[in-house]
């Protein structure tokens, strides 16, 4: 399209929260979001993302806090004053009008001159490539051609920032990578401000700028998407970035940068993301990736584990394996595996890391038990019961 999103240099939610009959879905959110960025709000169900942005597009009432665009408050507007665009996950499309009354409907309702909704509407048609489809009925259309006429109505009317709700949870794996694609290329074409929510940790990865991870409510963590991925904040954001393999193990020494800790007679190197003490029972995570087979020789951190499960991904493997302390291994790797293998695996103590277990034990985790514990008493909750 040929002009520009309104200008704005700053959207600032501060202390953000809104409660259901007396229950916080959503406490003390703080985040400036910067003119022309990607924000993904990222969580597990019911974690708030939802809320937030329904919050931010003046379809809920705040409970606490407030919303500015630069120096204007928004969260006292409603909803059509605050112009920003809303692309849902439903799509929401008038299943009576045609692709190009849908995206036009909008400029309509804003009494623009014709010329200059006709203009706007082929551009927008055009935009999203969808001319051979303008005359045709939602549908008609499949799925990730619906989305692209929901995503061309929100960006047609020029908004200062879109919001998007999961919009490509409906496609199947194929469209939502093209519609991954297309809707990068959309933010970074017009220069839109985008805030997107996703319970899907790659599709976030692969699309902001920064990330906003809750759970229960709460911010966890905030950053660019490598900083997530390579140092979660606490074990809950790396829980929910990959970080499969996770144990609560004891502190059996401390120094700069590295900690050896234990369970069940198995002591491991790792790096501590927080600070701990000799003593502390933490929880131990690494990225199935990042666990290997042994090339030959003693190496550091070895895991000797029987192949259980081996699921073909293409050019890498998805293992899991047990080890001979009881422990469930998730690895990734590209060596041939067959359940039944006997194998040693090594973790490099710098993608161990080690974080604060706080008040909360880990829901489905192995615990080591202490070295003279019997390892055949261990359970995995991780399996079945």
């Amino acid at each position: 399209m040929t002009s520009k999103p309104k200008e704005f240099n700053e959207l600032r939610l501060e202390g953000v929260g809104r409660k259901f009959g007396g229950q916080d879905a959503l406490q003390d959110l703080d985040l400036t979001i910067r003119a022309g960025e990607f924000i993904a709000l990222l969580g597990p169900s019911g974690c708030g993302k939802s809320t937030a942005l329904n919050c931010l597009a003046g379809l809920l009432p705040l409970t606490a806090g407030s919303i500015w665009q630069d120096e204007t408050r928004v969260d006292t507007l409603p909803p059509e004053r605050r112009g920003f665009g809303m692309v849902f996950q439903n799509y929401a499309l008038f299943p009576h009008m045609s692709v190009r009354k849908n995206i036009s409907f909008g400029l309509e309702m804003r009494r623009l001159p014709k010329a200059e909704v006709a203009r706007r509407t082929e551009e927008a048609v055009r935009l999203v490539q969808l001319e051979e489809h303008a005359r045709k009925l939602p549908g008609q259309l499949s799925g990730g051609q619906q989305q692209r006429v929901a995503i061309a109505r929100a960006v047609v009317l020029e908004p200062s920032l879109v919001l998007m709700d999961e919009p490509l949870s409906n496609l199947d794996a194929k469209l939502r990578l093209e519609m991954r694609t297309e809707i990068r290329r959309l933010h970074q074409s017009l220069g839109l401000t985008t805030v997107y929510v996703t319970h899907d940790q790659e599709e976030a990865l692969s699309m902001a700028d920064r990330l906003v991870v809750l759970r229960n409510g709460k911010v966890q963590q905030i950053g660019a998407p490598e900083e997530l991925h390579t140092t979660p904040a606490n074990w809950h954001v790396a829980d929910f970035m990959g970080f499969r393999n996770l144990l609560s193990m004891q502190v059996v020494e401390a120094s700069a940068g590295r900690v050896v800790v234990e369970g069940a007679g198995r002591r491991l190197t790792a790096t501590p993301v927080a600070d701990v003490a000799v003593g502390d029972t933490v929880v131990v995570g690494v990225r199935p990736e990042d666990v290997v087979v042994a090339s030959g020789g003693v190496a550091e951190n070895e895991l000797h584990a029987d192949v259980e499960v081996v699921e073909y991904q293409g050019r890498e493997l998805a293992v899991e394996a047990r080890t001979r302390e009881g422990f469930r291994l998730h690895i990734r790797t590209g060596h041939r595996l067959a359940p039944g293998d006997s194998r040693t695996f090594t973790v490099d103590p710098a993608r161990l890391l080690v974080f604060a277990q706080g008040d909360e034990p880990l829901p489905e985790a192995t615990t080591l038990v202490s070295s003279d514990a019997d390892a055949s008493a261990l359970v995995d909750s991780r399996s079945p019961s």
